[in-house]
């Protein structure tokens, strides 16, 4: 499912959120934790600490829009490794984790010739 014709920037907040919070909380996260703009267009995606849902929050020039995604028996594979607060991700990205893809992947492995 598209949920955009064209997607804008996405960021993913690598902490895991409190699901009580609902679009202020949510907003208060981006502004005061990312200190990123909420009213842009952005997506800003979030994830609970059971880490089976996931919120994305956007402006879309009328308003905020959240959306919500349950997993009904698998988890989200959610980057916590990531060095930054927010990761950014490519529309791909985003699509491969609502998938239920990894989207950071594993780091390069380098081997030493034992010969």
């Amino acid at each position: 499912m598209k949920m955009f014709l064209e997607v804008p920037e996405v960021f993913l907040h690598r902490d895991v959120v409190d699901f009580r919070k609902s679009i202020n909380g949510l907003v208060g996260i981006v502004e005061d934790e990312l200190e990123y703009d909420a009213y842009t267009g952005t997506l800003f995606v979030f994830c609970n600490k059971a880490k089976d849902k996931l919120k994305i929050l956007y402006w879309d020039k009328t308003g905020f829009a959240l959306w919500y995604k349950r997993l009904e028996k698998q988890k989200f594979k959610w980057p916590s490794k990531v060095s930054s607060q927010a990761f950014e991700l490519t529309e791909q990205q985003l699509t491969w984790l609502l998938s239920g893809y990894d989207v950071v992947g594993h780091e390069p492995l380098h081997y030493e010739s034992t010969i």
